[in-house]
């Protein structure tokens, strides 16, 4: 990898099809961003992987999760991986559909490990959970700096975002806990956002924030965008930027006539101190992934530099152009 610190990037950071990515810096000092299944070489990639000393010149490490569980075997629908590192292994948790609900649309949220950040990871055997619909996608862990309390989040399927808290071993819920309902979608008929998925939690100066997509991603109808909202407790309740400020429907990062349908970010902060979201967007430039095809966007890699305004995030529109670089 380049050693040299850059000045200067532009968007996209990886001009490939690299959907819901989820991003790491690891215990070797590299940044790695797992990524949704993609067609690449004439093969399926089940769990995508790149590196990045930068956050800006990522290479495509290929497969992360190159066998399938056993409860997998005969679907393709692998989705939106999010990564930790604990207990000197490195933890994914991900969305995928069981071989048992090949016939419909349910879904389920899995695990699987790594000794190394690049993997290969292996499913645990059985999945977490399994739902109607896909209620059951989009896991992302946090662990909370107050309390060392470990949770998992994910949604919706037109349902609300959840948590639940983890136990210690991280590879299944605490007993006795529940999920909490956290993040609904508007519950007007047809009215923006009629779901709400993709969610990232992060904790800045007492305050956790949530970050979360909606409301199509894809298609020729991909209206996809990012909103927040803000507690001071990592299970709610959450006032959204809508309520604080009147901010519609809580966006702060939306599309532009370059970058359609921008969305399912993860967040990692720089050197100095400086928080950025790495996230996708469809390029209307080349927005397929294949010619031919008409439903599956091409969903490439962008970052963008997050300002805070009165103590809320915000972004506004992708960057298209030379934009000062991640200090790393």
């Amino acid at each position: 990898m380049p050693g040299t610190t850059l000045e200067t990037y532009c968007n996209p950071v990886l001009d490939a099809d690299f959907p819901d990515p989820a991003v790491l810096l690891a215990e070797d000092g590299f940044y790695y961003a797992y990524a949704t299944q993609t067609w690449r070489d004439g093969r399926w990639i089940n769990i995508q992987v790149a590196r990045s000393a930068d956050l800006v010149r990522w290479e495509h490490l290929g497969d992360a999760l190159p066998d399938k569980p056993a409860w997998g075997l005969a679907t393709q629908d692998y989705w939106a991986p999010d990564v930790i590192f604990a207990d000197g292994r490195y933890i994914m948790y991900y969305s995928a559909k069981p071989d048992a609900c090949a016939e419909t649309k349910d879904h389920c949220l899995a695990i699987a490990v790594a000794d190394s950040p690049a993997g290969p990871f292996v499913d645990i055997g059985a999945p977490l959970l399994v739902g109607q619909g896909f209620e059951y996608i989009d896991p992302m862990a946090f662990d909370d700096p107050a309390t060392g309390k470990k949770y998992l989040y994910w949604g919706s399927g037109f349902q609300p975002i959840k948590v639940q808290e983890l136990s210690a071993d991280r590879l299944s819920f605490a007993p006795g806990t529940r999920p909490v309902e956290l993040i609904w979608p508007n519950p007007v008929k047809g009215a923006f956002p009629r779901l709400v998925e993709a969610s990232w939690l992060i904790h800045r100066d007492g305050a956790y924030y949530l970050f979360y997509s909606g409301d199509n991603c894809c298609g020729p109808h991909a209206e996809y965008g990012v909103m927040v909202a803000r507690s001071s407790s990592p299970t709610g309740p959450f006032e959204t930027l809508e309520e604080a400020r009147g901010v519609p429907y809580s966006l702060m990062l939306h599309k532009n006539d370059r970058w359609l349908a921008p969305g399912h970010n993860s967040m990692i902060a720089d050197k100095a101190g400086d928080w950025w979201m790495v996230y996708h967007a469809i390029d209307v430039n080349r927005p397929r992934t294949r010619q031919e095809d008409e439903i599956n966007s091409r969903r490439i890699l962008l970052i963008d530099k997050v300002e805070w305004v009165e103590g809320w995030p915000m972004i506004g529109t992708p960057s298209d152009g030379p934009k000062p670089a991640p200090r790393t």
